[in-house]
């Protein structure tokens, strides 16, 4: 009888052993079984939280696992266009103007540079148990902090639990944070407001971190380790610094950003964390503290990074055979542009023949001299694609996209205010003289008799193009003192750009509106 009991025993434990191997969740097994030689390395975190029966725990590494796939450390390389190394280190250069003055001598030589992805070290295949078990153990450490008892578990895992933020080489940042800022909770007034703690952190960093335009043209997402060591970097930098020292103290932060400003050239991060009562409030990593930053350019889009994948990302949904624009075929942000701004849907009947293969439509804004990809939406059987929380008095460019290459879609437009939309079509029958006095948007003095002065460089070249699904060349001019420039036989309804002859084509697009240039 004993002996039937035990042997009951053991079949029972064995069950149950098994049932709760099993328990690992579908999407965790494939990360691990992805993984290749890394996956003990993987299930040694799995094991440990199970045998020392820490659920909670157990989850948020099943968390980190299952959003795994595709985070990694991107090095990138120079290269001109026959694909040759390009040596050149952006700080050995005093200043920006120093550093692009280099590059384009360069350039001037060899003809075009840029950086091309290099390696992709990815997470999966090189992550070890010890270096996840412990960013485990000190993120629930830091959620012990007061400030940090309101945030939901989902909170946890998205805004103080992942150990990294964007593609920046992977290193153990957690624990030396978690000690250099222990302080922070002897030293606030009320220990449950993590505004009033962020701040604090932040004003820290300010004291020894700073922004630099030359890590603009620096290759890759600087780690801890660099940012201590060259105490600057770009705005990604900024972010990744504030959101390593925020998350090591249970402060909830994340990443908010734009692909692209839709009235001037470049992109921007900044960062965003949560009050006690779970408003959003940014502010910029080592820079500006809540209720202190502000973003004066329009915007047409914003997005928050998240470690975890979006199921209704473009990236998850789109068929193998879609071809989808840079940034985003990545699957670890949301939309949060209503968050920001007044938001209208955009439903537009695409009126140029589209390409096989194509199941969804982008909507483009221009910026830096080109055309770049802001937002997609998905066709309809009618041929009509639906942009979802547009912002408004921007002008969009409907395109698809096919082999790496976008294809005009249809009119350029106008997004109004009210949310309407005005399509600038040019009229080469109907046409207009204008005078121009700038190549962007600029307050222009006036002489002593109160006639305009125009700001050009006196001597250069100066074209003007007009939009017909590609820039068309009208004519040139040649830049006289503080004379404007006049055109002729313009196609009136247009959108024109005039941008210095082998210049940088960073000037703005304007319409001409009831005789005045109107920027976009």
């Amino acid at each position: 009888m004993k002996n039937y009991i035990f042997i009951i025993a053991i079949i029972s434990t064995m069950f149950s052993c098994k049932q709760y191997t099993s328990s690992i969740p579908d999407a965790v097994q494939t990360v691990l079984d992805s993984a290749k030689q890394n996956k003990v390395e993987l299930e040694k975190v799995i094991n440990h939280y199970k045998e020392i029966n820490d659920e909670q725990k157990l989850k948020a590494a099943y968390f980190l696992i299952e959003n795994m796939e595709g985070q990694c450390y991107a090095k990138a390389k120079l290269v001109d266009t026959t694909g040759a190394r390009v040596k050149f280190n952006v700080l050995d250069y005093k200043d920006y103007n120093a550093m692009v003055a280099a590059w384009d001598s360069i350039e001037n030589i060899i003809g075009p540079i840029d950086y091309t992805r290099d390696t992709l070290i990815f997470d999966i295949y090189t992550i070890k148990a010890d270096f996840l078990i412990e960013n485990i153990d000190l993120a629930f450490e830091a959620w012990k902090k007061p400030w940090a008892k309101q945030l939901t578990f989902d909170e946890f895992c998205e805004y103080v639990l992942p150990y990294r933020s964007s593609n920046e080489p992977l290193e153990n940042w957690r624990k030396q944070l978690f000690d250099r800022y222990a302080w922070v909770e002897d030293s606030v007034k009320d220990s449950s407001d993590p505004i009033e703690a962020c701040s604090k952190i932040n004003s820290e960093i300010h004291s020894w971190f700073s922004f630099d335009s030359r890590f603009y043209r620096h290759p890759t997402d600087l780690g801890l380790s660099q940012m201590l060591d060259y105490k600057m970097g770009r705005c990604e930098d900024m972010t990744n610094l504030a959101i390593y020292a925020m998350r090591s103290q249970g402060i909830p932060v994340m990443s908010d950003y734009t692909p692209a400003w839709p009235n001037t050239g470049n992109n921007h991060a900044w960062n965003a964390t949560l009050t006690k009562e779970g408003k959003v409030v940014i502010f910029m990593g080592g820079e500006k503290n809540p209720y202190d930053y502000k973003l004066e350019n329009k915007k047409a889009k914003v997005y928050r990074k998240t470690f975890s994948r979006q199921k209704n990302s473009l990236a998850m949904i789109a068929p193998d055979y879609e071809d989808i624009p840079g940034w985003l075929s990545g699957a670890h942000y949301i939309d949060v542009t209503k968050d920001y701004i007044d938001v209208v849907d955009v439903v537009l009947p695409l009126t140029r023949e589209k390409p096989d293969s194509c199941d969804y439509a982008y909507l483009y804004v221009f910026n830096s001299g080109e055309w770049k990809a802001i937002h997609w939406g998905t066709i309809d059987s009618n041929n009509v694609a639906t942009f979802t929380d547009m912002g408004k008095d921007i002008a969009y460019l409907p395109v698809y996209y096919k082999n790496g290459k976008y294809i005009v879609a249809g009119n350029q437009f106008i997004l109004n205010n009210d949310g309407s939309i005005s399509e600038n079509v040019a009229d080469t029958i109907n046409t207009i003289n204008i005078d121009l006095y700038s190549t962007t948007k600029k307050v222009t003095k006036l002489t002593t008799d109160e006639i305009e002065k125009a700001s050009f460089k006196d001597g250069a070249e100066y074209e003007l193009f007009y939009w017909n699904d590609k820039w068309v060349k009208l004519s040139s001019k040649i830049a006289k003192g503080d004379k404007p420039l006049h055109f002729e036989n313009v196609p009136s309804n247009a959108l024109l750009w005039l941008v210095k002859k082998d210049g940088k084509k960073d000037e703005r697009i304007f319409t001409i509106v009831d005789g005045r240039v109107k920027w976009w």
